[in-house]
């Protein structure tokens, strides 16, 4: 039954989806050119305010604990699990005030209305997996503009999303460049559940009533721990609080 309810209401969100994306792709490009990076950054928020509310026809509500764990005006990595394109949507619009930037793959630097455009020109990474030479550079150079700035970089360690929930093991490499270049920065550990259970059918039709929930644990400072001991803590408490 819930497949069947799926199929009009699927195709009703994936209509306002691509809208919200056409209608703001020159706003941000009118924010980005004519008022500047602040107005960018509130233009790609609301955007994903939009992008949130949309997902509400689907029956997906949203969770969000932990909040108070949130440093303010400091510079974030934020590590967290991955299980599908509605993580980020969530990431960005409720931890908006941290300036959220994003380590991403390559190929979604062009084609993808306001996506392709935000990833290019709002300070976010976009890397070559194959390519360390390209990547690393790239990680370096955003985790330098967080920590100069107090702003947050998001990462997903395991590389590809969850398909089933279950949590896949951190890479480490982009970890360890954001910890070397950011020195004043915190970890920032956020555990993320349900969101695969949106795409469990895969990318049509998607899942009804989905209770997505996002949990902000306690931030780690880097200068008071080790690499080594700062990702056993990061990984064992997102992990601990997965929801299988």
């Amino acid at each position: 039954m819930e497949k069947i309810l799926s199929y009009p209401l699927s195709i009703i969100y994936y209509l306002l989806f691509g809208l919200w994306l056409l209608v703001f792709h020159p706003i941000q490009w009118v924010c980005l050119n004519v008022f500047g990076y602040n107005a960018h950054r509130l233009s790609v928020a609301y955007l994903n305010w939009f992008l949130v509310r949309t997902a509400h026809f689907l029956g997906t509500t949203y969770h969000i604990k932990g909040m108070e764990n949130v440093p303010e005006n400091q510079p974030l990595i934020i590590v967290a699990n991955h299980q599908s394109l509605h993580d980020i949507t969530t990431i960005i619009w409720f931890l908006r005030k941290t300036h959220p930037k994003f380590i991403s793959k390559i190929e979604l630097g062009k084609g993808i209305p306001s996506v392709s455009y935000n990833l290019k020109h709002g300070g976010s990474a976009l890397i070559d997996r194959k390519d360390p030479k390209q990547a690393l550079p790239e990680i370096k150079k955003v985790a330098e503009l967080i920590n100069n700035n107090n702003y947050a970089v998001v990462i997903f360690p395991e590389g590809t999303r969850s398909k089933t929930g279950t949590p896949k093991p951190f890479a480490v490499n982009g970890l360890k460049m954001l910890y070397k270049f950011a020195p004043d920065a915190y970890f920032l550990p956020v555990t993320i559940n349900n969101s695969w259970k949106i795409t469990k059918f895969g990318t049509f039709p998607l899942g009804l009533g989905t209770s997505l929930e996002l949990i902000v644990h306690k931030p780690l400072k880097i200068s008071d721990h080790s690499f080594e001991d700062i990702l056993e803590n990061t990984e064992t408490i997102i992990k601990k609080y997965i929801k299988n």
